[in-house]
């Protein structure tokens, strides 16, 4: 029975160290996932490339939808650039137009930059009209895969459809569920929808306390997290987490 591969979303250069110590078999990295994933920093990247794991780079330039303006695009073509000069396993982007559908033209350009690495469609795809069709497109513009939530807010909650993407993709294209997968659910989740990979993060809170002299002050939004705590990957819940899918 084909073993079912774990993908850790990263936020920092040290939760791809963390991801790659506890077992993943490969990390997306990303900056500000408070925002959902931005695109991360030219050191994280360099640094996360130091693991003996693939690392697949967000391309998102700002927060808040897919459908962005040209001076926007240039920057995610520039940036596919830099991180794939700088060693990036792949990109994982996603374009649409502003009512949802799949940005074929621009997509199609992002991919030609990507040549022969991976080029993975992300959870943009969770929003698209017909999920159907945008998989049909995505198999047409040669994606490796597609990082869905079966166009819920949690992957449990849109099993059925991610069971339905991965029969009609066949070994045309890869499905990566995400969103919502945590090591009490993983087992019936992988019963269900009968996938061969997950993505998923595996925080524990640390604290930094060089912020409570003076706990007025704060250096981001009023409804961020708060200055004293922060997230970081534990090795420990990877660990246990890939022992529990070699189990399956």
């Amino acid at each position: 029975m084909q073993r079912t591969l774990l993908e850790i979303c990263c936020g920092s250069a040290e939760d791809a160290v963390e991801a790659a110590a506890g077992g993943a078999d490969r990390v997306e990295l990303c900056s500000a996932l408070f925002l959902g994933g931005l695109t991360p920093s030219l050191g994280s990247l360099l640094k996360a490339k130091q693991t003996s794991i693939p690392v697949i780079a967000m391309n998102r330039p700002r927060q808040a939808g897919f459908c962005y303006s040209p001076t926007e695009f240039a920057v995610m073509e520039r940036d596919a650039d830099v991180l794939l000069e700088q060693g990036a396993d792949g990109i994982v982007f996603g374009l649409l137009h502003d009512d949802g559908a799949i940005d074929i033209a621009r997509t199609r350009a992002l991919c030609q930059r990507i040549g022969k690495r991976q080029a993975v469609f992300h959870r943009a795809f969770d929003v698209t009209p017909d999920p159907f069709r945008a998989l049909e497109e995505l198999v047409d513009l040669g994606f490796t895969r597609v990082l869905t939530s079966g166009q819920k807010n949690d992957a449990t909650d849109g099993s059925k459809l991610i069971r339905q993407l991965i029969e009609r993709a066949g070994d045309r294209i890869e499905v990566l569920p995400g969103a919502g997968i945590t090591l009490d659910n993983l087992r019936s989740f992988v019963a269900a929808t009968r996938c061969t990979q997950i993505h998923m993060t595996a925080f524990g809170t640390r604290q930094d306390t060089s912020t409570r002299s003076n706990p007025d002050i704060r250096f981001g939004s009023a409804s961020g997290p708060a200055e004293s705590g922060f997230e970081l990957t534990d090795r420990e819940l990877v660990r246990r987490v890939k022992e529990e899918l070699l189990a399956i």
